[in-house]
């Protein structure tokens, strides 16, 4: 194959999770689709997810309750708008699932012909709402998805491509997006695609912190291609830290999910007390940065490793059947969490702000979308709910589909693209270079631009992230790129701005905590921020 492969669509989907593909099924019918997977198509943070997926099923619940609730749980910075569009198309998107296959858990004993699911309850929903498969929603969900897309003739799938830059030029005064440079991780060579529309639905950006759930591809490259390419960002300051990871060496990002704490798991000090109930009166069902914030001071107060999340109360019968993966897992690793408590710290989990779109997941550039962790939507506010993230990606992907589906006959296909230049640069024999900043780069994120934060810690943060971006852009300059020198310099500049969102608040609020600032401002707006010119 040659380094400088062109290919052509109608729509181009860097990303392949639930936000990715659920677009790309959507568009099927209509044009031609080509999906980017960084890695193997599974290997996203949808499949990894086991909560669930929030909808209004029960009727005793209602759309009202679940809006007031996100906008409890988002601590005054959600758009209210644009979190009732959400909630009020999330049974539809939902149902769409379940009309493609995904098998979510359903009620025994059903006496008519009519589905009821099993809906569970997590932190900061007033309702039981959560649809879920088992423990193990994301892999459900995943799997339906991609089952689906493989079905498609019209859908295109790259394993193991990343997007290395979007391209775009100035039409008419306006910056238009024309396609992508992808670095072909098979052959280590760059193509360019050219598309008509570009939908960016890479996920968040947890990778950047020393201890994180999510897997390793959570480098924020969408959101750092964006910025590049000239979109504003929004409340990147807003990072949530779930609050029970599992301690263990041989697991280090392996989530125990929020439905534990909403089947009734406490979480214990090292001498077995519980101790939420002296920092929130909803106890182990406080929204996630209460919980988190919670556990990061006990362990800092105590000097102790971890904390501990206890089932044990629960019947055997009712853990293993509500839980069987994870029971499998700890099993595993010599933990019966039927039997004794399970070892917890908390750990980034997602990426509540993001890449500023419209209610079509419709960036500043034309043609160009970004859909799922990926975006700012005004859903999550300060903090997001759980299992929120999930249905954000489902809704939004039916709407930008629906807007790029009307608007397919107007935009024409690009003219050829400009090939990729990598004449004057060599291979690099000094990769343990990147390997160093790295490290560096996720341990002091993890310490000055953690769970709890100050003026000093950042600025700290800040002087460290330019001078490794310097040192970056030295090494990129004189070296073919590689899938780490990619993601280092996607991180860092992710890492920037969400250091740069960080120091503009003053504040305490939500996921963002800092010692100089323990109060919350009287009125506080999302914090913005805009890419030179």
């Amino acid at each position: 194959m040659s380094a400088n492969r062109e290919h052509q669509c109608d729509v181009l989907v860097v990303g392949s999770g639930a936000a990715g593909l659920s677009l790309a099924l959507r568009l099927a019918k209509n044009c031609h689709v080509i999906v980017l997977s960084k890695g193997p198509l599974s290997e996203g943070s949808t499949y990894y997810a086991q909560g669930g997926i929030a909808a209004v099923f029960d009727e005793d619940d209602s759309i009202d309750s679940h809006v007031q609730d996100t906008l409890i749980a988002g601590d005054g910075l959600c758009e209210e708008a644009s979190v009732r569009f959400i909630a009020e198309n999330a049974r539809e998107c939902v149902q769409w699932l379940i009309d493609g296959g995904v098998p979510f858990d359903r009620l025994d004993n059903q006496h008519d012909n009519t589905p009821r699911y099993h809906l569970t309850r997590e932190g900061g929903h007033s309702h039981r709402r959560i649809l879920h498969a088992a423990d193990a929603t994301g892999m459900a969900l995943q799997s339906s998805l991609q089952d689906n897309v493989q079905k498609q003739d019209n859908i295109d799938v790259f394993e193991r491509h990343n997007v290395l830059d979007l391209i775009t030029e100035t039409v008419a005064g306006e910056k238009t997006v024309r396609g992508a440079y992808v670095w072909n991780r098979h052959d280590e060579h760059v193509e360019t695609i050219k598309a008509k529309f570009v939908v960016v639905a890479t996920g968040g950006a947890s990778k950047v912190y020393q201890y994180t759930s999510n897997p390793d591809i959570s480098s924020g490259d969408g959101i750092a291609m964006a910025w590049r390419a000239g979109c504003r960002v929004a409340n990147l300051e807003f990072n949530q830290f779930h609050p029970t990871c599992l301690y263990h060496p041989d697991a280090r990002n392996f989530l125990l999910t929020e439905a534990l704490r909403g089947e009734g798991a406490y979480l214990r000090r090292p001498d077995g007390s519980r101790f939420m109930l002296d920092f929130d009166e909803r106890a182990e069902l406080a929204p996630r940065d209460v919980v988190a914030r919670a556990i990061d001071y006990e362990m800092k107060r105590l000097g102790a490793d971890c904390m501990y999340l206890d089932i044990t109360h629960k019947p055997a019968e009712f853990i293993e059947k509500h839980f069987p993966m994870i029971h499998a897992r700890l099993m595993d690793l010599g933990i019966d969490m039927t039997k004794e408590p399970i070892p917890i710290v908390p750990a980034a989990h997602y990426t509540c702000g993001g890449v500023v779109v419209d209610r079509n997941g419709h960036t500043d550039i034309a043609n160009l979308y970004a859909i799922g962790e990926v975006s700012y939507t005004g859903l999550h506010g300060a903090n997001r709910m759980a299992s929120n993230s999930l249905l954000e990606c489902v809704v939004y992907a039916w709407s930008a589909a629906k807007h790029i589906v009307n608007r397919l006959a107007d935009v024409a296909m690009p003219t050829a693209l400009p090939p990729w230049d990598e004449s004057q640069v060599s291979c690099s024999d000094e990769e343990v270079v990147i390997q160093h900043n790295w490290h560096e780069l996720r341990l002091f994120m993890w310490d000055y631009m953690g769970i709890v934060r100050t003026d000093k810690r950042l600025e700290r943060a800040l002087h460290r992230i330019q001078l490794l971006q310097k040192e970056t852009h030295e090494y990129y300059s004189h070296f073919r790129v590689s899938n780490n020198l990619i993601e280092l310099s996607n991180l860092l500049q992710v890492a920037d701005l969400m250091v740069q969102c960080a120091m503009k608040r003053k504040e305490s609020r939500g996921l963002h905590y800092t010692l100089d600032y323990p109060e919350k401002l009287a009125e506080s707006g999302p914090t913005i921020l805009t890419p030179p010119h």
